[in-house]
């Protein structure tokens, strides 16, 4: 049993801190058990979660055809992709390293395969979401663009009268 004096800090599991990033980062978890709750990126990571779930709502309930949610939902793609991020560069942070920025005067952390095993799957949770979310904006533009192009009257060659002869 190893006792501490009041002025060391908890020590920060490097593990831990990628889960949380998984399961929560978007709502900015893994920041609060950082940083505190006086974090305030911490508390700035669900504004964009949020805002893209009323984009979410905001179609199933409207449909497809509703242009605010589609501006809306790709907060959401983006909070979730940069959570993801987040998980990784925990995951695969040298323990060395972790326990200088994160353990300074606590006991030194060491990580496992869960720190790994996390980093993996937040890799392939956010590649798919980032990707998602791309397709959801381009296709959402390209649809945009057409419903313009059909709504605009475009002359056609045949309907303009030949040049004045001379």
């Amino acid at each position: 049993m190893q006792i501490r004096d009041s002025k060391t800090s908890p020590t920060r599991s490097k593990t831990l801190a990628t889960w949380l990033a998984i399961i929560g980062g978007s709502l900015g978890i893994h920041r609060f058990y950082l940083y505190g709750f006086r974090d305030l990126p911490g508390w700035l990571h669900p504004l964009p979660s949020v805002i893209g779930f009323f984009g979410v709502l905001r179609m199933r309930s409207l449909g497809q055809d509703d242009q605010l949610a589609w501006l809306l939902i790709p907060w959401l793609g983006c909070s979730i992709s940069a959570a993801m991020l987040a998980a990784i560069v925990y995951g695969l942070m040298p323990d060395e390293k972790w326990n200088a920025r994160f353990n300074v005067d606590a006991s030194e952390s060491r990580s496992g395969w869960g720190a790994v095993l996390g980093a993996m799957l937040a890799l392939l949770v956010g590649a798919c979401v980032l990707m998602s979310t791309i397709a959801f904006v381009a296709q959402r533009y390209f649809e945009y663009q057409a419903e313009t192009d059909v709504t605009t009257p475009v002359r056609s060659p045949a309907s303009t009268p030949p040049p004045a002869s001379r």
